[in-house]
Parts: C-alpha cells; sequence; structure tokens
C-alpha cells in the first residue's frame, strides 16, 4: 500500500478522463485519485456515465488494494458519525459482503447477538435486502429492534443495551448519488466490499465475511492501513460470506499491523459438520423462527456455525484468547439465556430511544 500524491487530490476537480486513460491502459490509481473519484461520485458532482465508467473500469482491471483504500476514505469521510470512543468501548462488528447466493440464514447478524450476550459491544452496521430476502435490516426489525435510529440513538444503543444497529442509508446518505448507476450495472462493483468497512461509529474490530476468496486478500490489506485494530476476513466453504461449519474456512487475520493466513475446519475445533440444506432460510420469517429456537437453547443445526462466528468476535474484541475459548463463551451465553435477555434489551432500549425524537 503507499499514499503517492499526484495531480488528482481530494477536494480538487476530478479529470475522469486521465483516470479512464490509465486504467484502460491496464495501470492502476494511485489512493489519492481513488480518494479523489469517491469524492466526486459521493458529492454528486460526477455523471451517471463518469461513474458507471469508473466502477466498471475499476471491476474489470480488477480493483487493488490501493484503490479500495482511498475509495474507502472517501466513503468514510462522507458517513454520518456516531460519537462514541469505539476502541474504549472495544466495539466490533460481524458483517458479510453478501452475494454469495447460498440461501442461509443471517448467520452474521445472529453471530452479532451472541457476542453481546457474551460480553462484546457491538455495533453492527448493514441494510435491507437488496439481492436476497432477508438483510440484517429485515431480520432485526422483525424482531422487533428499531432499525432505522440516528446517531445519538445507536450511541444509546451501545451504552445501554451493549449492541447497536447502524442502517446503511441513513449513514451513508451520499450513496444515494450512486445508487441508480450500481443498480443499472447489475454488477458487484467496489462500494460492494466498501460497505462492511465502513462502520459508522468507526468500528476497528471487525469479522467480515467476503463470498470472493480473492477479494478476501485485498480487504484485509485495505484494514490494515486504515485504521483497523483486530479483524478477521473470512471465506467460509462452499463460498460463504462467513465462517462456515458446512467445510473449512480461509481466514485472514489482521493483528498488530500483521496479516496471518490459516484455515480453520469444523472437525479441529470439535463442531458438528452441517448440509448447506441444515441453514436454509433466506427469508424473513425463517430468520426470525431460527434466531428464536436459537436464543431459546434449542440444539438446531446452525448453532455452531452461529456460535463459530460470534467467537470470532469474541476473539477479534480481545475477549478470548482464541476460537476455542470464545466457542465457549459463546454457547455459555446461549446456554445461560444471555443473549436472548440482549434481545429483549435492545428491543426495549432502541423503541424507548426511537420514542425520544
Amino acid at each position: 500500500m503507499n499514499g503517492d500524491q499526484d495531480d488528482v487530490g481530494a477536494g480538487r476537480s476530478v479529470d475522469f478522463a486521465l483516470l479512464f486513460r490509465t486504467l484502460a491502459a491496464g495501470e492502476h490509481l494511485s489512493r489519492t485519485q481513488a480518494r479523489a473519484a469517491a469524492d466526486a461520485m459521493l458529492a454528486g458532482s460526477a455523471s451517471e456515465a463518469q461513474m458507471g465508467g469508473l466502477l466498471m473500469a475499476l471491476r474489470t482491471k480488477g480493483e487493488t488494494a490501493v484503490e479500495l483504500a482511498g475509495l474507502l476514505e472517501g466513503l468514510r469521510a462522507a458517513a454520518l458519525d456516531v460519537r462514541v470512543d469505539a476502541e474504549e468501548m472495544g466495539l466490533i462488528d460481524t458483517a458479510g459482503t453478501g452475494g454469495d447466493g447460498s440461501g442461509s440464514l443471517n448467520i452474521s447478524t445472529m453471530a452479532a447477538l451472541v457476542a453481546a450476550g457474551a460480553g462484546a459491544r457491538v455495533c453492527k452496521h448493514g441494510n435491507r435486502a437488496v439481492s436476497s430476502s432477508c438483510g440484517s435490516a429485515d431480520l432485526l426489525e422483525a424482531l422487533g429492534i428499531a432499525v432505522d435510529l440516528g446517531p445519538d440513538g445507536v450511541a444509546g444503543c451501545l451504552e445501554q443495551a451493549g449492541i447497536a444497529f447502524c442502517l446503511a442509508p441513513l449513514f451513508h446518505p451520499a450513496l444515494r448519488h450512486a445508487g441508480p448507476t450500481r443498480r443499472s450495472l447489475g454488477v458487484p462493483t467496489a462500494f460492494n466490499y466498501l460497505g462492511p468497512m465502513a462502520n459508522p461509529a468507526g468500528v476497528r474490530r471487525q469479522v467480515i465475511g467476503v463470498n470472493d476468496p480473492a477479494m478476501a486478500e485485498r480487504m484485509a490489506e485495505v484494514l490494515a492501513v486504515t485504521g483497523t485494530q483486530r479483524a478477521m476476513v473470512v471465506h467460509g466453504h462452499p463460498g460463504l460470506d462467513e465462517l462456515s461449519t458446512i467445510g473449512p474456512t480461509r481466514v485472514i487475520e489482521l493483528k498488530e499491523g500483521r496479516i496471518e493466513r490459516y484455515v480453520v475446519s469444523p472437525a479441529d475445533l470439535g463442531l458438528p459438520t452441517v448440509e448447506l440444506s441444515d441453514l436454509a432460510g433466506a427469508d424473513v420469517a425463517a430468520g426470525v423462527a431460527a434466531t428464536h429456537a436459537l436464543l431459546a437453547g434449542e440444539p438446531v443445526p446452525w448453532r455452531g456455525i452461529v456460535c463459530l462466528n460470534a467467537a470470532a468476535g469474541l476473539v477479534v474484541g480481545d475477549l478470548a484468547a482464541d476460537l476455542d475459548e470464545g466457542l465457549s463463551l459463546a454457547a455459555a451465553a446461549l446456554d445461560r439465556g444471555a443473549a436472548a435477555d440482549t434481545l429483549a434489551q435492545w428491543v426495549e432500549v432502541s423503541h424507548r430511544l426511537a420514542d425520544r425524537r
């Protein structure tokens, strides 16, 4: 990664023709150029043709970690901030890029609840469903959470319930300028991968599931140079954007500025292997039923994968030394009813804060 400077900088007019010539020649943009392009797109000063051309040129060439870092800086700068000290609070997030096409339950959202029940402070950042039928906002809303709180409400939930949700369109209003272009392209763009790294509360401890193993490597590099304290970027078998109990998971872990790569298998952790069909349930009703069954302590087949992803959150939050300890803490949070209590408290707090608006 580098922070090289050139004639295109943040806050200056952007010569999109120059950027297109650079990309057409198979060359990469600098971090500064990418940041300036993001600023222009998010300010609404770029045309749809310019936005579409740039996003597709980057996708065709393959976005570098340098380019993604510049785009991410622009996205973070344009966001509404939740005014909390993320590091002092030890905030974590469990999120995925989506798009794995598995039709599975919303594992990362259930994992966030379990991690919070085990003592983590979780600021979940997500959206309503776009390509699937149950995004994190859809599931949480159906579980009774007021998902459309602003910065003060999110901060209040973190303080009083230990868990909160940031609805992406509310905290990234500038993305509306790129929305029509992204939809018309019909394929994932760089913004699909930037979202999980742009938590409005400044979370710097994350578990990010990625459906594309090649992109996972680049995302880990981006996190390493944009302020992340600790993270796991994961790609699970058979192409899941989370740690898997169907088969092995490739993990790229960032810790203290160093990147380590390893593979985790359910058998190594004493977890039963399941089939993808055991995790089926992409619609809201199935997600609600699955969450309530899990929190009630029922021996459901998705308990293992939820606990595994919660365990990863506890590890990056420095609440567990390793995944084994994290699994024990996650299981205990379910067995003693702490995760269920967390959901009940969050429902009450979120609506009380919503009523004050």
